[in-house]
């Protein structure tokens, strides 16, 4: 299905992604890769704006990277906030700012009462940190305390699938799920439950 876009648009889509992974080095411009080929997957028979979530997923993170994050604020929040000064720097319309900042602000959200494209966000959100690149994600970061990375990706696990909101979703969803289970039970299994 053709996408929605914004034939006016002026933005500079290199130096953002420039920007991104300036600020969120190789994690922060492959999982914004990824989000997008999920997003592809997801929203495949679907009517959205692609310039919204293509921006979206670019700034979604800003607020977590050490150049903008701040102590005590949600990442969510925070990106949301340095997401709105850029775009006003950028000259980018108020009206598509607020749907950009929407899909930012809502990306950890389970809700579907949002646009369309704060839903794909979140659920390729949602769907990246699942199967075999979330295991070795939340590994990587615990890579001295196993037993901790295995508690996070189990609780990943868990309560991750009940915020996806669209069928495609959950369908792509299926088998990471397996994949996670199947990587957790071989661990346990070849560690002896000593880890």
């Amino acid at each position: 299905m053709a996408l929605i876009s914004n034939p006016q648009s002026q933005i500079d889509k290199s130096h953002i992604a420039r920007l991104t992974e300036s600020y969120g080095g190789a994690w922060g411009i492959n999982h914004t890769r990824r989000l997008l080929h999920l997003v592809d997957l997801i929203g495949q028979d679907q009517a959205y704006d692609e310039e919204i979530v293509w921006l979206a997923a670019h700034l979604h993170d800003w607020g977590a990277y050490p150049h903008w994050a701040q102590e005590g604020i949600d990442h969510a929040v925070r990106s949301t906030q340095v997401a709105e000064t850029f775009l006003a720097d950028l000259g980018y319309p108020p009206d598509r700012t607020r749907r950009v900042l929407e899909c930012i602000a809502t990306h950890h959200s389970g809700d579907p009462h949002r646009s369309l494209e704060a839903v794909l966000l979140s659920d390729a959100d949602v769907l990246d940190f699942l199967g075999v690149v979330g295991v070795l994600r939340d590994v990587s970061k615990n890579a001295r305390d196993l037993r901790k990375a295995c508690t996070i990706v189990r609780g990943r696990r868990e309560k991750l699938p009940s915020m996806l909101c669209l069928e495609r979703s959950r369908e792509l969803a299926v088998p990471r799920l397996q994949q996670m289970d199947v990587l957790l039970a071989r661990f346990e299994e070849d560690s002896f439950g000593c880890f």
